[in-house]
């Protein structure tokens, strides 16, 4: 598939992804305990989601990723908001990356990604972690169609079909993205060299070896250790450009609703994930604006 977007990509120029939107947000003061997580503030504190992202954008992020991850028709109906507000929402959610886009005073191109999170970020319950939801594939290709056709109608750059912990959900969503008329990647999150649910690297990648939306394929939301052998592995399998961006490496205490440990992304890390294959880099959990900064640095320099 040729866009503006994907051919940027092929040039062989590594692209900078923004980082956590959710620490963005709560650094800013908002609490994101409600299930709808900072979906909710497309609503609630739209303009808190155009800051956010005008930061990253400052930072040296060349791409925006929307903060739809958790944006769906059925949690925001348990909010009480009808289909056409839901969908209202999520379109707002290019919108307000294509924003702050504007605001950025910088001669670099900027791009935006329509974030589609997995089933399991519905659910608001970890599932996303775990996969293996007792769905078929296309009761999974049914749940994610009528969300990804409303964030194509919203053109964004890409479409971010990312957080993905099963490969039969890949499966599906790569279904889901043909002839939407906009490139894809696909973004597991991982853990020890396989996915949440279990299932080896090379097998979930292959799912997108022959896929034409997708222009990358790689992890996202995992801890920085895990994303070598990822990036390798991604590579080698599919022959596309790899997408890498982990958390911070913290680990998140479900007990204390608390993170602990330190930070393990390194601009050393950026760098290495760069000369295994990776062309998309950035961060997710726990990774803010000054770490941004780090990795548009470390990419600069070779």
């Amino acid at each position: 598939m040729t866009s503006d977007f994907a051919a940027a990509l092929a040039s062989g120029r590594p692209l900078v992804l923004d980082g956590g939107m959710s620490n963005q947000l709560e650094a800013a003061g908002y609490d994101l305990s409600d299930e709808l997580w900072s979906a909710r503030l497309l609503a609630e504190a739209p303009g808190a989601i155009t800051e956010a992202h005008r930061a990253y954008f400052e930072a040296g992020a060349d791409v925006a990723i929307t903060a739809s991850y958790q944006a769906t028709f059925e949690a925001f109906a348990r909010r009480g908001l009808d289909h056409r507000r839901a969908a209202e929402l999520m379109a707002l959610s290019v919108e307000l990356a294509r924003e702050a886009a504007r605001e950025v005073r910088t001669d670099r191109p900027l791009w935006v990604a329509a974030s589609a999170g997995p089933y399991g970020a519905m659910l608001a319950d970890g599932s996303e972690y775990r996969g293996r939801y007792g769905l078929t594939r296309d009761e999974l290709e049914r749940f994610h169609r009528p969300r990804l056709e409303v964030l194509a109608a919203a053109r964004p750059d890409v479409l971010a079909l990312e957080t993905v912990p099963d490969a039969d959900e890949a499966a599906a969503l790569l279904r889901a993205v043909r002839g939407l008329g906009l490139p894809a990647w696909l973004s597991f999150t991982v853990a020890a060299g396989r996915t949440r649910a279990g299932q080896p690297l090379e097998e979930a990648f292959a799912h997108a070896a022959d896929a034409d939306e997708v222009v990358a394929v790689g992890v996202n939301c995992c801890a920085p250790e895990d994303v070598p052998g990822a990036v390798e592995t991604a590579a080698r399998v599919t022959g596309k450009p790899v997408v890498a961006y982990p958390n911070s490496g913290e680990t998140w205490d479900a007990g204390t609703r608390s993170w602990r440990g330190r930070s393990s992304f390194t601009p050393e890390r950026v760098r290495s994930w760069r000369a295994s294959g990776a062309r998309l880099i950035g961060g997710c959990c726990r990774v803010g604006p000054g770490t941004i900064a780090s990795v548009a640095g470390a990419l600069a320099g070779g």
